[in-house]
């Protein structure tokens, strides 16, 4: 089936003229059609932009032309992600009605650039604070392996789209997990690059200081590819992909509250990369206690005219935290921002013993959508706020981190390989690895 292929396969084979980019573009609109209703992922459908880009492609392979790596390869996008003709909503009733952007975001352009193809724009929490793609105003996004249960968030919609064959590379956003919770519900690949290392111009902002762009894939090699295009240069390419890498697990907080069947997947992840040292990252609860406030803080500024203008149009699961954002004191900002130099440090020392630290992309697998809270070491606490507990230290301080599907018999399990910034390389060599050992796998869900 086509929509199972790989990115680097839709495209040799378009280059290759064994399939057209028509019947690519063809395959993946009639699956979407087919199957969306149920998983919800898609906000806009731009279909008739991708036949004609596809038709585009078709003439230039015609021509003896060579269109890109991407040649034919159909995406999508967070709907927070400009595209040329659609109003950048990020998830919002306020901005629906927007003027439409003039032109597609420097990520987005990028791709296309490389011979991918647009289908259409993805559901998402409101303003991208939320980890659960629950949305008042564009319904909840399904989890294509179980329609019962979240898609994660708030990049929810890219990764179900990926992981239902809708899109074969899609992107999203990640603040304080935003792209590696819903890789991990959805079992795909997903990567969220050094703060800073992708042009973030073109996208709606939630928090200037951990905002990060990344893309999600069903392979590691689509992954890598991915990511080389979406980025200027990348440093780290070549001899540090090579290197011996020195792996350890993250315990203590790392460790605590998560379900057993995650700690079997770190463990899983560890014993094929030959992992077994134990490390302890300090404070990271404070860091993640940290990374709240600053968040809701920051988000709060950026909306307060609204806030005070629109109340009624906010999600009514955004808007009291952007209230409690925005009456926050200064001067609990300023401590989390001096803590937060110290905790850089305290990072900087692990990668000195370390090149690669592991640790559960959530502390569970995909929840039921609607579902209010859950059990951590014994403590019932709400849903929305936990899933992060992992991933929020992490993007705190900008590291890189991809997260990797784990192959599991049930629901689809997410592990993060976090390493120090620049090393983005080295993180997708080693999901190369665990892909061509069988530990990682990230399988079409069947609709």
């Amino acid at each position: 089936m086509i929509c199972a292929w790989s990115a680097t396969e839709l495209a040799a084979a378009i280059r290759a003229r064994d399939l057209s980019a028509g019947q690519v573009v063809a395959a993946h609109i009639d699956r979407i059609e087919a199957f969306d209703a149920r998983i919800n992922s898609f906000t806009d459908r731009t279909f008739a932009r991708a036949r004609a880009e596809a038709a585009a492609i078709d003439r230039r392979v015609a021509a003896g032309e060579d269109p890109g790596p991407l040649a034919g390869v159909p995406v999508a996008v967070k709907n927070l992600y400009d595209v040329s003709g659609l109003p950048t909503r990020a998830g919002s009733r306020i901005y629906r009605h927007a003027p439409p952007a003039a032109a597609d975001a420097p990520a987005l352009a990028r791709l296309i650039r490389a011979g991918a193809i647009m289908l259409g724009a993805l559901n998402m929490d409101e303003f991208a604070f939320g980890f659960v793609t629950e949305n008042a105003h564009d319904g909840d996004t399904h989890n294509p392996h179980d329609l019962a249960r979240s898609a994660g968030g708030s990049s929810g919609g890219s990764a179900a789209a990926l992981a239902a064959g809708f899109a074969a590379v899609t992107l999203g956003s990640d603040t304080n997990g935003s792209i590696r919770v819903p890789a991990a519900f959805c079992g795909v690949f997903g990567l969220k690059p050094t703060y800073g290392r992708i042009d973030r111009t073109g996208t709606f902002p939630f928090v200037d200081s951990f905002d990060h762009l990344g893309p999600f894939a069903r392979s590691a090699a689509d992954l890598a590819l991915a990511y080389r295009l979406l980025q200027d240069s990348d440093p780290a390419v070549g001899g540090d992909a090579l290197l011996p890498a020195r792996i350890a697990t993250l315990d203590g907080w790392f460790r605590q509250g998560a379900a057993p069947e995650m700690l079997e997947a770190v463990d899983t992840v560890a014993s094929a990369l030959g992992a077994t040292a134990t490390v302890t990252l300090p404070e990271a609860a404070r860091a993640r206690a940290a990374a709240f406030c600053i968040s809701a803080f920051e988000g709060a500024q950026l909306h307060k005219q609204n806030l005070r203008d629109r109340p009624a149009d906010f999600d009514p699961a955004t808007r009291p935290r952007l209230l409690a954002g925005a009456l926050q004191p200064a001067a609990t900002i300023y401590a989390a921002q001096r803590f937060r130099a110290w905790f850089r440090d305290q990072a900087k020392a692990l990668f000195a013993r370390f090149d690669i630290l592991l640790a559960p992309a959530t502390p569970c697998t995909a929840l039921h959508l609607g579902q209010k809270t859950m059990v951590m070491n014994g403590v019932e606490v709400p849903v929305r706020p936990n899933l992060g507990v992992y991933t929020q230290p992490i993007s705190f301080i900008g590291l890189p981190s991809v997260s990797v599907p784990v192959r599991s018999a049930g629901l689809p399990r997410g592990v993060q390989l976090i390493a120090a910034p620049g090393r983005e390389s080295l993180l997708l060599t080693a999901a190369a690895k665990l892909e061509a050992a069988g530990a990682v796998t990230a399988p079409l869900a069947a609709l």
